[in-house]
């Protein structure tokens, strides 16, 4: 039977000498364990389940996307981050033997489930945060490679944002709503041109959500050839570009009057509404082709302009 304890010695205080005391072996527990509960409120289990993945590549699976939430690392020092927090206590995953080599293997697996994965995150997405599919950001990165990636058929060698043209590349392409949540990624040969990824990305978009109905492409400069946006407009989309100086030069003038700018209303985050937006001011102009002209001013001070 457990010992009885009175009120009066569960209320004993004890003496601590702070300078007499050490901590071996500490582990950071608390942004795990916020990771953890969010994977669970994202049913990230049930859908990589729904992909087909075992069990095996889901507890991968949640060590690689925990490292990138809490201390983005590569796939070899991932071990070492994990067995370095509570990561084993809180999710019961055993850690101890885990290799950089299991990590490279485990996104092999995911990479031709992408498609799934994404749809059925996006829609818990939509359901957890009330978000809507009415805006798409796309934009595009590089990452290179260090070595001659011999078995990397994507891996070519073009504009470099990276500064490194001697090394080979990939585009990685991203698609984000209006709240910044991430919707869709692809992968595209490192020496391909911007403006021949839009038809793919819209292809790549349409396969996880459907064909939306409406919705706004938003785009910048670099990708907004005469071909794309023609594209945008036959898929359904309206589109937002910023104008390339060239483009500007002819109509800055109609916008020196300072009369006519509506403020835009930019509500803080319901979660933090100590929130600072910065101001934003905007001017419209209808175009006989029927699209609209903006002169956009925030608090910087920085005129920018596109159709």
């Amino acid at each position: 039977l457990p010992k009885q304890v009175n009120v009066d010695e569960q209320r004993q205080t004890v003496q601590v000498q702070p300078d007499a005391v050490s901590v071996e072996e500490a582990r950071e527990a608390g942004p795990v364990h916020v990771a953890n509960q969010f994977w669970h409120r994202l049913g990230i289990d049930e859908v990589l389940a729904e992909a087909g993945l075992d069990e095996k590549t889901m507890e991968l699976t949640r060590v690689i996307v925990f490292n990138r939430l809490i201390a983005p690392a590569s796939e070899h020092r991932m071990p070492a981050w994990a067995r370095g927090t509570a990561f084993e206590d809180i999710t019961e995953i055993k850690v101890s033997e885990l290799s950089d080599d299991a990590l490279y293997r485990n996104l092999d697996r995911l990479y031709p489930m992408r498609e799934l994965i994404e749809s059925k995150l996006r829609a818990r997405e939509l359901s957890l945060f009330k978000l809507e599919n009415t805006v798409y950001l796309y934009d595009l990165t590089s990452t290179y490679f260090e070595g001659s990636c011999p078995k990397n058929s994507e891996a070519r060698r073009g504009y470099s944002r990276d500064g490194r043209p001697d090394c080979k590349q990939v585009l990685v392409g991203l698609v984000v709503d209006r709240d910044g949540f991430p919707i869709m990624h692809e992968v595209f040969e490192g020496n391909r041109a911007d403006t021949t990824t839009v038809e793919a990305m819209l292809d790549a978009l349409e396969r996880r959500l459907g064909r939306p109905s409406g919705g706004t492409v938003v785009v910048d400069r670099g990708m907004a050839s005469r071909e794309n946006l023609e594209l945008i407009k036959r898929r359904g989309y309206c589109f937002v570009v910023a104008a390339r100086q060239t483009e500007r030069d002819g109509y800055l003038d109609e916008f020196e009057d300072e009369e006519g700018f509506t403020e835009v209303v930019r509500q803080p985050s319901p979660a933090n509404p100590y929130q600072d937006k910065t101001m934003v001011r905007v001017k419209k102009k209808e175009q006989e082709n029927g699209q609209s002209l903006l002169l956009v001013v925030s608090e910087e001070g920085k005129p920018r302009t596109g159709p």
